[in-house]
Parts: structure tokens; C-alpha cells; sequence
């Protein structure tokens, strides 16, 4: 088991094992349509997703980062290492949360906006969500 803090301070235990016998591949998908071009000119540097998602993405993780209709056929754009994964509100959102997420956007009303398109009209500031920060890596 691994023990690790997320962005609220407390104390999470990852369930999966990181053996070397035991290897998993994990991806980042966004639907093409809305982020294809700002992923690929490295504009969008981070991802705001429902629920607390620490069960599965912790900061050091490699991922690809793929882009694609859910279900359906996907393209890997590239690799990225994630950076930090923090669990909050929604209303707890930073300015620099809402930028990364969407360079466009400048209000955390416009990303709320964003997850009702996403996940539903039901969404709302007292909603738990999981900031993800990533980083792409070269590979030469």
C-alpha cells in the first residue's frame, strides 16, 4: 500500500500495488472537439474532474494523455507525468485551477459552466472535484 497527502491535508491510501511484477497504464482522455489544439500547443496544463479521483491518479504517476470520444476510438497525443493531485470544492477552485484547466476562461463560474456541459446540469460549487496537474514528457 502507499500512503500518500492530497490537497485537503489528509491521509490517503492507494490500493494498487507499484510492484515491478505488477504494472498498470493509465490515461487522461479529453474529448476531442473541446481540447485536442490546446493540448497539443501546451496551452492546457491541468484537468478538473468530478469526484475525488485519488484512488486512481497520484502525483508521479505517467499517463497518456489521449484524446477521443468516450467509449470509442482514442489517439495518444503524448506522455505526461502527473504533477500534483489535489481534491477540493468546486467553490474552492483557484484562478490559476480555471486557467490551466482552459486557458479561455477567466471565472470559476466559466469552468463550473464546463463540468455542467461535462458531467451535467446537476453540478454544483459544494461538488468535490479533483484537480490534476500534468506535464508532458519529451521522448527523444
Amino acid at each position: 500500500m502507499l500512503h500518500y497527502r492530497v490537497g485537503s491535508g489528509r491521509t490517503c491510501v492507494n490500493p494498487l500495488p507499484r510492484t515491478l511484477d505488477t504494472l498498470f497504464m493509465y490515461a487522461l482522455n479529453f474529448y476531442t472537439e473541446l481540447y485536442e489544439e490546446v493540448l497539443r500547443n501546451g496551452r492546457k496544463s491541468a484537468t478538473i474532474r468530478l469526484g475525488d479521483k485519488t484512488d486512481k491518479y497520484v502525483a508521479g504517476l505517467v499517463v497518456w494523455v489521449t484524446v477521443g470520444q468516450r467509449f470509442g476510438k482514442r489517439q495518444k497525443l503524448f506522455s505526461a507525468i502527473l504533477d500534483s493531485v489535489e481534491v477540493k470544492l468546486v467553490a474552492d477552485i483557484s484562478p490559476r485551477d480555471v486557467s490551466k484547466e482552459n486557458p479561455e476562461f477567466r471565472t470559476k463560474e466559466e469552468c463550473l459552466q464546463l463540468l455542467r456541459r461535462v458531467y451535467g446540469p446537476e453540478v454544483s460549487l459544494e461538488d468535490t472535484v479533483t484537480v490534476i496537474y500534468f506535464s508532458p514528457i519529451s521522448e527523444y
